[in-house]
């Protein structure tokens, strides 16, 4: 749904409570006796009326408070709703690197951008200068920044990068075991499988994430067990990492919901392929 559309129909919902909220007491309403007023008897319309106030209240300020966003923003998501990367990513450097706003959504937007564009420089740019005013922008998109330099070539620099924020606390939560991931899937590329059988097979057997351990049971099963001096051990816990993707999910469909909801995840972008693979191996298809 356009961004427009999106909020154009929340605001109707606001006002559809809000209409709801006036009316309502007014058609319950009827005359109240000087007799109730004076015995201290307060009817129930009156009563229905005053808790509908606070929340007219609320209402009309978040009404007001989407409009002044949307038009605020209202740049930012027609460049996201067109797509147009060129374009957004010019916008958000002004936002940036000439206003000085390291805001964590602004700097996540304009890394993707880069990515999509394949200006890996520009990220690597951006990450060194985050890293000066707001490091912490840094350990929030650890994945960005490191999926950059795996598709720079920078398969060495990948490894190290990641490695050296596997253990930070300011990760996000459902980002660490994929920082873990990447880490493995540095360290395959630049052929070191030993590194790499270690992380994929301990993500086979604990993950909790049914894509990660899918996609880590099926590197272990194709590419570093002709590899590896422990390819038996390599090719048993794929099947047990296979086989608790099986239980958890069931099916093929079951894989490609779970993959659906990760699309908005542009480092999972880079490896869609091989998550596609994986479901393959994994489902027989």
């Amino acid at each position: 749904m356009k961004f427009k559309n999106l909020i154009l129909v929340f605001s109707i919902v606001i006002l559809l409570v809000i209409l709801f909220a006036v009316f309502v007491p007014l058609l319950l309403s009827k005359p109240v006796l000087n007799e109730e007023v004076q015995n201290g008897i307060v009817p129930d319309e009156l009563n229905f009326r005053f808790l509908t106030v606070p929340l007219l209240l609320f209402m009309v300020l978040l009404l007001g408070f989407m409009g002044i966003f949307f038009f605020y923003n209202y740049r930012l998501f027609s460049l996201l709703e067109r797509e147009d990367w060129p374009a957004l990513a010019y916008y958000l450097e002004q936002k940036v690197f000439i206003k000085g706003k390291y805001k964590t959504r602004y700097v996540q937007l304009l890394a993707s951008s880069y990515l999509v564009i394949s200006d890996f420089a520009s990220v690597l740019t951006l990450e060194n200068k985050a890293a000066v005013v707001k490091p912490l922008v840094i350990e929030k998109n650890v994945l960005i920044f490191g999926a950059a330099r795996i598709l720079g070539g920078n398969h060495t620099e990948a490894a190290d990068f990641f490695k050296d924020h596997i253990d930070k606390g300011r990760i996000k939560k459902k980002d660490r075991q994929w920082v873990r991931w990447f880490y493995g899937f540095s360290q395959l590329l630049t052929s070191d499988f030993k590194a790499a059988s270690q992380e994929f097979i301990s993500l086979s057997l604990i993950s909790r994430d049914a894509v990660l351990t899918g996609i880590s049971a099926y590197f272990l099963n194709s590419s570093i067990a002709k590899n590896s001096e422990n390819s038996v051990e390599c090719l048993a816990n794929a099947e047990k990492g296979r086989n608790r993707v099986i239980k958890e999910i069931k099916n093929a469909n079951g894989w490609k919901n779970e993959v659906s909801k990760m699309s908005g995840d542009i480092h999972l972008a880079i490896i869609r392929k091989y998550i596609d693979e994986a479901g393959n191996w994994i489902f027989g298809d």
